[in-house]
């Protein structure tokens, strides 16, 4: 069975973790630092925005594959999910600081929300209730 939803999503979810890399192997780099953060506190920020996009797509795109693989994704699955990847986003561009720090906050909760709405819908498939 084809899961287009999930599909794109995977496909979008690679995009952005190989652009967080890039913004990493950048200031890698120009800090001349080849292993761990040397120090530098934006280096240190911009690794853990990756890590955390490391630690969050994985589950949301599970659930987004078993709900779509379940036949309930609905219109409203592709949408979650790009709002997820927008939040993974804004987070890698929070995580830097300054005028976008908003963005950590915003990328987080979206993380959260989608998440935890994704798991209620699974449970509730499993259940039988929808």
């Amino acid at each position: 069975m084809l899961l287009p939803t999930t599909l794109c999503l995977a496909a979008a979810g690679a995009v952005i973790n190989f652009w967080l890399g890039q913004r990493i192997g950048q200031l890698r780099h120009k800090l001349k630092v080849s292993v761990g953060d040397g120090g530098h506190e934006l280096l240190a920020r911009r690794m853990r925005a990756q890590l955390n996009f490391a630690e969050n797509v994985p589950v949301v795109l599970i659930l987004i594959g078993l709900i779509e693989l379940a036949g309930k994704g609905g219109v409203w699955l592709a949408p979650v999910g790009a709002l997820f990847m927008v939040g993974r986003v804004l987070h890698g561009f929070g995580m830097d600081g300054g005028s976008l720090q908003w963005g950590r906050m915003v990328g987080t909760l979206t993380a959260f929300l989608a998440a935890i709405g994704l798991a209620v819908v699974a449970v509730l498939i499993a259940l039988g209730k929808i």
